[in-house]
């Protein structure tokens, strides 16, 4: 892949700069980062990360452009993230190639993600004009009571790899809408794509005398996610990834009285019935299992089969494992790309010895693939083992394309093994019979933030609320009424009557 062609499409000149306020890029002279891209493992551009004073730089605008970026009316925010959306729509294509590249997944994967992003503008959109409060009936006569919603200030945001640009979006836009402004931390594993969005989002901001500050960047490792935790600048970090990185920042945010909006881990499984469509359930556990090739936090990790149906499907699946090309993922023709990084495919060895170990039957076979094409060394083969749900292995959530299979004789077993890990994203039962369906969704049934009859754990709209229970963190991203997460609740009273009388009745004369 040329990627020179790319970055031209994209208009990016500040490739090699790791922090900005809108369209204003610092010069920073931080370590550099070296983006080698997991397809073909060439180095693609190296970028400077920002140091201590860039951040503070970028935190300081924020603030400062606070002020007058929430006096805009909502609905002219709103305005300024649709042509923000029209913007994306027309750098999807160089923008999804980039996206395929630096990360790894399917080209079409890549489209997607932008397109992600397209949709989440839309909906934010049409949030700018519902930003609602209640009314209520006082109990004091001649007094009128309702709530209403500010903006917080600062909004952190802190990504992952796997999801590089959409879910900054789905964040941001939806803050932006709100009144707040953003300071954006992208994975130093993906931050060209980070640079591209600040190019894309500045040049609208600017088009529209948006304050340079309502957009900030910052790219840098650990340390730069530990500064912005321990803010108190920043009332609202909100961070997806690993769950010991949100156990950590958890810590330090409450630390400090602040609030944090978690996206975490995921071990995420379906119940297949012997009620179920086996083609549709084939096709969902499927993509389930290696779409971004397992680097999703609703990648299908576990299968709970009933008994009846268990060899039927098995084999289904081994057919279906068996023609899944694996390869370079801007190739349309291939199913299944590399993993991020060797570190990965360490973590993902690890796990297949540690299952083995435990006892694993293996039905499909894994391992590192090698030769050309594969020159990266991130290529693997999803692989596919017999295992025992409460093996700490199995616990565990792995990066990586690995799925167990499991058996189940009674509805109530299969949900008690899907709800007993610690993880609680998204969850799916694959059934056509309605009560099945209605248990599962029901207090008795799955104790996930998303759960699904005949479709897939990973896959999820934007127009639902996006999140997780238990060690995924509990936040609520994208639809629904996630915009009350970057707000402040305010509840008011008026007394418009010519007297002072107190609640619950009290008396009080002077």
């Amino acid at each position: 892949m040329d990627m020179t062609n790319i970055l031209k499409e994209l208009a990016i000149h500040n490739i090699n700069k790791g922090a900005a306020c809108g369209s204003q890029w610092l010069d920073t002279k931080g370590s550099a980062i070296e983006c080698n891209s997991p397809v073909d493992g060439k180095l693609i551009a190296s970028v400077s990360a920002a140091t201590r004073a860039d951040y503070d730089h970028v935190v300081a605008q924020a603030q400062q452009a606070f002020p007058e970026w929430r006096m805009w009316p909502a609905p002219r925010r709103g305005e300024v993230v649709r042509q923000a959306g029209e913007a994306l729509r027309k750098y999807k294509e160089p923008l999804g190639k980039l996206v395929s590249y630096e990360m790894g997944k399917s080209l079409q994967e890549g489209y997607g993600e932008v397109q992600e992003m397209i949709d989440i503008c839309d909906l934010a959109v049409g949030m700018s004009r519902q930003l609602y409060g209640y009314t209520m009936h006082s109990e004091r006569p001649l007094h009128r009571m309702y709530e209403q919603w500010h903006p917080l200030g600062v909004v952190g945001i802190i990504s992952a790899f796997n999801f590089p640009v959409a879910v900054w979006s789905w964040n941001s836009m939806v803050a932006w809408i709100c009144g707040n402004t953003c300071v954006w931390k992208p994975s130093e594993k993906a931050p060209l794509t980070a640079i591209a969005c600040q190019h894309i989002i500045a040049e609208v901001f600017k088009a529209n005398n948006v304050p340079d500050g309502v957009c900030g960047l910052v790219i840098g490792g650990r340390e730069t996610g530990e500064w912005m935790s321990a803010d108190t600048r920043i009332p609202l970090v909100s961070a997806t990834g690993s769950t010991r990185m949100g156990k950590a920042l958890a810590a330090a945010v409450a630390g400090r009285l602040g609030r944090s909006l978690l996206e975490l881990g995921g071990n995420n499984a379906i119940i297949i019935s012997e009620h179920a469509d086996l083609n549709i359930a084939l096709r969902a556990s499927i993509f389930g299992a290696v779409g971004t090739a397992g680097q999703r936090c609703t990648t299908t990790r576990r299968l709970i089969i009933h008994e009846k149906v268990y060899d039927t499907f098995a084999d289904k699946l081994k057919a279906a494992y068996n023609q899944l090309k694996i390869g370079d993922p801007l190739n349309e023709e291939n199913h299944v790309g590399p993993l991020i990084d060797t570190d990965a495919v360490k973590s993902y060895l690890h796990s297949i010895e540690e299952v083995k170990k435990a006892g694993g039957r293996e039905i499909i076979a894994g391992g590192v693939l090698e030769g050309k094409g594969y020159e990266s060394g991130c290529y693997v083969r999803p692989c596919v083992f017999e295992a025992r749900n409460e093996w700490p292995i199995v616990m565990h959530e792995t990066f990586a394309p690995i799925l167990y299979l499991m058996k189940y004789s009674a509805l109530d077993e299969a949900i008690a093994m899907q709800n007993s890990v610690p993880q609680g994203l998204s969850s799916s039962i694959m059934t056509l019979n309605m009560r099945e369906a209605e248990q599962y969704l029901s207090h008795m049934g799955s104790d996930c933030g998303i759960a699904n009859v005949n479709i897939g754990t990973s896959g999820a709209e934007i127009g639902g609320a996006f999140g997780g229970e238990k060690e995924t963190g509990g936040g609520r991203e994208s639809g629904s009424d996630s915009w009350k997460a970057y707000m402040r609740r305010q509840t008011n009273t008026i007394n418009w009557s010519d007297q002072l009388p107190l609640a619950q009745g009290i008396k009080f004369h002077v």
